[in-house]
C-alpha cells in the first residue's frame, strides 16, 4: 500500500526581478532614465520621450538629439554590446 500523507508545498518564493521602490535605474553614463512630455512642434501632437528626446508618431517630427536634457550614453556603457573595447571604425 501507498502512503496517504500529503506533500508540503516548497517554502521558497521567487526573487522579484527588480524591487519598484528603487526608483528609475540610471543610465550608462549615470544620468538617471525619465519620460518626458512636449508637444510636437510640426503637428501639435502630444509626444513623450525619454530625457527631452522625442519623436512624433503623427508627422515624424524628431528634435535633435543636443536638445535632451542630459549627455547620451557612448557605445562603452553599453553592457549588451557584442564587442567591447574595439579600436574605433572596427565594429
Amino acid at each position: 500500500m501507498t502512503s496517504s500523507r500529503r506533500r508540503e508545498p516548497a517554502s521558497w518564493a521567487p526573487e522579484p526581478l527588480d524591487d519598484p521602490a528603487e526608483g528609475p535605474k540610471p543610465g550608462g553614463n549615470g544620468n538617471e532614465l525619465e519620460i518626458t512630455h512636449t508637444d510636437c512642434r510640426a503637428c501639435g501632437a502630444a509626444v513623450s520621450g525619454l530625457n527631452g528626446r522625442y519623436a512624433c508618431g503623427v508627422c515624424g517630427w524628431v528634435n535633435a538629439w543636443s536638445e535632451g536634457h542630459s549627455a547620451l550614453p557612448t557605445a562603452a556603457d553599453d553592457p549588451d554590446a557584442a564587442v567591447q573595447n574595439q579600436p574605433p571604425g572596427q565594429g
